[in-house]
């Protein structure tokens, strides 16, 4: 599937969305968002889908919304803008699909944004990150609600109130990516991350990722009775009898999907 910002292709149980806006930074154009929420629901009921790749053609990840489009519009229209961008930031994280940002260059603003919605990013060296709303007179609000989410709360605030880039390797260290990798193996590093995935149940992983983020803002104990009940309903189902009665018996599990 190909339209005229993103590009979709699959293959191996992988969907790989592009965005295809190299000549414009991949900024974030209310077409383009509209564009990506569709392919997003399309995934999400595609069950041969088993993980997600948000890539980006050109040396530029995302430079966030397009400013092109932000001045002048009345308040409606803003309103509209940002809320399709938050639709589509929560549709990464109830996708039931795992989505891995693979990040190459800069990922500012709402760019930076889809890297912290997604669940796990893999990006090169010299990638940078940063909320820089603050330097144009537009505090990146929207982008810090995953942002705060990934990262401890002073690392945020300083992205936030200053809009300073942070580098790859301080990125790994604040939990906003997973690994950070010289260019050359960028795409070997998505690859283990999607063959790990790929070859466990799809079912135990559409659980485990809807359990994770059930919980994560849970009190404790409340946590728990949700984590449980997933986990039985988990424990019940065929795929968890087979993975266990393989690990058991030393032969691999052949998933069903149920």
């Amino acid at each position: 599937m190909s339209v005229s910002g993103v590009i979709v292709k699959f293959q191996n149980g992988v969907s790989r969305l592009t965005l295809n806006r190299p000549e414009r930074r991949n900024a974030l154009s209310e077409s383009m968002l509209t564009e990506i929420g569709h392919a997003l629901g399309q995934i999400a009921e595609d069950a041969q889908t088993r993980v997600v790749v948000l890539a980006a053609a050109g040396s530029v990840f995302c430079s966030g919304h397009d400013l092109g489009e932000m001045v002048g519009r009345s308040e409606a229209e803003y309103q509209a803008l940002f809320a399709r961008c938050s639709q589509v930031m929560q549709q990464l994280r109830r996708l039931p699909q795992p989505v891995i940002a693979r990040v190459q260059g800069l990922a500012t603003a709402a760019g930076c944004q889809l890297v912290a919605a997604c669940d796990m990013a893999v990006a090169t060296n010299d990638s940078r990150f940063a909320t820089p709303g603050v330097t144009i007179g537009l505090f990146c609000s929207t982008p810090m609600v995953p942002l705060v989410r990934a990262v401890p709360a002073k690392v945020a605030m300083e992205m936030l109130l200053t809009g300073a880039p942070i580098s790859a390797a301080r990125a790994v260290s604040a939990g906003l990516i997973n690994r950070a990798v010289p260019a050359e193996e960028l795409d070997a590093a998505v690859l283990e991350l999607t063959d790990a995935i790929v070859a466990s149940s799809p079912l135990t992983i559409r659980l485990g990722k809807r359990a994770f983020y059930d919980q994560l803002n849970l009190e404790e104990s409340a946590a728990y009775d949700r984590a449980t009940q997933v986990m039985t309903e988990n424990a019940v189902k065929y795929d968890a009898q087979e993975g266990i009665t393989a690990f058991l018996q030393k032969r691999p599990a052949v998933w069903k999907g149920e």
